[in-house]
């Protein structure tokens, strides 16, 4: 039996929770950049409509216990049951044993497939700053709500954008790079505002906070989810404002939770949640927009704003 709920745990939306990120979506198809391994192309596949996963660059695939089980180098019952643990966390924060030795028969330390980090500090390295002007994010804000951070992953240094959550841990980026540290949670920026803008990524935040700079600073507080899977978990956290404004991306998963969104309003038959994708909806998501507006020869628009 154990095996079996386990098994219907959905591999995108754990994927997610782990902090893992789709490259591109084709159809129920999700690639993503291998979980294993850093590499450059997308070759780790998983069929959202079968629950399965596929490794092109090792040659493997399996479910989703198979996926706990190379992941975090246990055996299936152990997987199966960190999985079930997991459809009842707030978070996604499993760890692998911790012991020194390893005799027969017992479990062996494998902290070199963990994000391990080292330094936190002020954002200054050269590679970072030149991706965040790529992505139209000056240096300025970016500072304010942003760390440089040095981690360790499979035995190899990385420094990477850190932005911090409210259980410490942080969603990691660069140019090469897509992550988070454990424990995965939100982002609240509580101003003590009665109005509450919500972000799926921290770019679409800093992005916001690029075109709408006073909002973000002082007139409504901010939630950025970090993985949609924090949405319905956030529910509690939205409904303590009068107003939610829900700037997701233009993906189907995303549309779904604006959907589930305006289903809330309908129960209470009130719009306390207003979808403001449609200002962005001709690109995937609000950095997408932001990048696109600031191209030559065209002007941002002043539509997106108070009043939302």
């Amino acid at each position: 039996m154990i095996f079996i709920e386990a098994r219907k745990m959905d591999l995108v939306t754990l994927l997610a929770q782990l902090g893992f990120a789709p490259a591109k979506i084709q159809r129920q198809d999700y690639w993503y950049k291998s979980p294993f391994r850093n590499e450059r192309t997308a070759s780790f596949k998983v069929s959202r409509e079968r629950n399965i996963w596929y490794d092109h660059g090792e040659g493997a695939g399996g479910n989703v216990i198979d996926f706990i089980s190379k992941f975090y180098q246990c055996d299936a019952a152990e997987a199966a049951k960190k999985i079930l643990e997991l459809q009842g966390d707030h978070g996604f924060s499993f760890h692998p044993p911790t012991q020194t030795r390893a005799a027969a028969g017992e479990k062996k330390e494998y902290t070199q497939n963990k994000i391990v980090i080292q330094a936190v500090r002020p954002l200054q390295n050269s590679v970072l700053l030149n991706y965040l002007q790529e992505r139209k994010i000056p240096i300025e804000i970016a500072q304010q709500y942003c760390k440089e951070v040095d981690f360790l992953l499979y035995k190899k240094r990385h420094t990477v954008i850190g932005f911090e959550n409210q259980a410490g841990g942080f969603e990691l980026r660069s140019p090469s790079f897509k992550g988070s540290s454990s424990p995965k949670d939100v982002t609240f920026l509580d101003k003590g505002k009665q109005e509450v803008c919500v972000f799926e990524g921290f770019f679409d935040f800093l992005s916001f906070a690029v075109m709408r700079p006073k909002i973000v600073s002082e007139l409504t507080n901010c939630i950025v989810l970090n993985s949609l899977a924090f949405f319905e978990k956030s529910r509690a956290l939205m409904e303590q404002h009068d107003k939610v404004f829900l700037f997701l991306d233009q993906e189907q998963s995303a549309r779904q939770k604006a959907q589930t969104a305006a289903e809330w309003n309908k129960e209470v038959n009130v719009t306390k949640y207003t979808d403001c994708s449609h200002f962005y909806r001709h690109h995937e998501d609000l950095n997408a927009w932001l990048v696109q507006q600031s191209q030559p020869r065209q002007k941002p628009s002043t539509r997106l704003g108070r009043g939302m």
